[in-house]
């Protein structure tokens, strides 16, 4: 029988049930746990009606649920404010995406530069082994010592595709407790330890646009009247104009305010030329796609390799061949032709259950 290690953990607490599932876990097996909310967005600065209630994560009512559990659980508790970082690292890199005419992923940026970064040096200042979070994933130490990354066992909820960015040495040092669960595993669990968000709904909007409105969100911040412009076909014709491009992305159907005789969708965004170019259904066809800067969880031995991807987090992984190039770049080629392919959103790379790694759509590629 292994003999149990005591750990002083971090654990980063939104509110939830997961999070504080996998903060009960852990005090329940005997480690000494330390609760973390991070305070991320200024909700002052939205104003919903009055008593209107939205799904998100890092509101004051979410650590306030955090710290409540953390008291049930008699863990120690704090709050770090990363406002200003958060603003500059996601949100600034949010709307900047958006009037470049790319659909952004904040979720990915925040991982990658909040929570394991910021939120894990803290975790160390503290004399922490580790932080965990309450992510449906998984990682395992191979023979070679190298850290894994996996899928959560639960299909609906494994969230490995927000998590290509983590490295060798940021998989040291984190822990998934729920990676192996499945998601009402972790309610039954929240009812057994008796927690007071057992039964909370799940975050589903993104935290700082809590109404799911980004035009408004995005005029906010930049403000309105901004790159208005043409609507056109693919061979320039115009068929309409729009109030701003960052109002469109890539699929998109309703909206475009354009009498034509057959369905049209956005196709491709030309922030630059401050156009909206329009096309039939098949026209969102792509045999693959080109990324930038390319993270790998361990780096491929070979300069093309075949693999699974996913091109939103939704998306079922298909068959596809990478081919790595200079200047951490990569084209991606689709074993059958792919619908959307959206520049701004992250291409992860996968085979089997492992995360290899991924990267950052640039644009879509049509042809042989």
């Amino acid at each position: 029988m292994t003999e149990f290690t005591k750990k002083r953990i971090v654990v980063a607490m939104s509110g939830g049930v997961d999070s504080s599932v996998t903060a009960a876990l852990l005090k329940e097996e005997g480690h000494e746990v330390i609760g973390i909310s991070m305070q991320v967005w200024d909700y002052a600065k939205f104003t919903a009606s009055e008593g209107e209630k939205f799904d998100t994560c890092c509101s004051l009512d979410d650590i306030h649920d955090a710290r409540r559990v953390a008291e049930q659980i008699d863990i120690p508790f704090y709050v770090v404010n990363f406002e200003e970082e958060f603003q500059r690292l996601v949100i600034d890199d949010f709307v900047d995406e958006y009037f470049r005419g790319r659909t952004p992923n904040p979720c990915v940026r925040c991982n990658q530069r909040v929570k394991f970064e910021l939120l894990l040096l803290k975790a160390r200042e503290l004399g922490a082994d580790f932080l965990a979070t309450g992510h449906y994933a998984r990682t395992e130490r191979g023979d070679d010592g190298q850290f894994h990354l996996l899928r959560g066992r639960d299909p609906g909820k494994d969230q490995s595709y927000f998590l290509f960015t983590l490295t060798q040495d940021q998989l040291a040092r984190v822990l998934f407790p729920l990676g192996g669960m499945t998601k009402p595993e972790v309610r039954q669990l929240a009812a057994r330890f008796g927690l007071r968000v057992a039964e909370k709904g799940e975050s589903q909007e993104i935290c700082f646009v809590p109404d799911n409105d980004y035009v408004r969100f995005l005029e906010e911040e930049r403000g309105a009247g901004l790159m208005p412009g043409e609507i056109v076909d693919r061979a320039g014709n115009v068929l309409g104009r729009h109030d701003g491009t960052y109002r469109y992305t890539v699929g998109q159907r309703r909206g475009l305010g354009i009498a034509h005789p057959h369905p049209l969708y956005v196709v491709g965004v030309d922030a630059e030329r401050r156009q909206v170019i329009v096309g039939p259904k098949e026209d969102l066809l792509a045999s693959g796609l080109m990324a930038t800067n390319l993270t790998w969880v361990i780096p491929p031995v070979k300069e093309t390799i075949e693999a699974a991807c996913k091109i939103r987090y939704r998306h079922h992984p298909v068959p596809c061949t990478v081919t790595v190039l200079p200047g951490n770049r990569a084209e991606v080629r689709f074993g059958e032709p792919e619908k959307s392919v959206t520049p701004g959103q992250a291409v992860v790379f996968y085979a089997g259950d492992e995360v290899l790694g991924g990267g950052w759509i640039d644009t879509a590629v049509n042809g042989e």
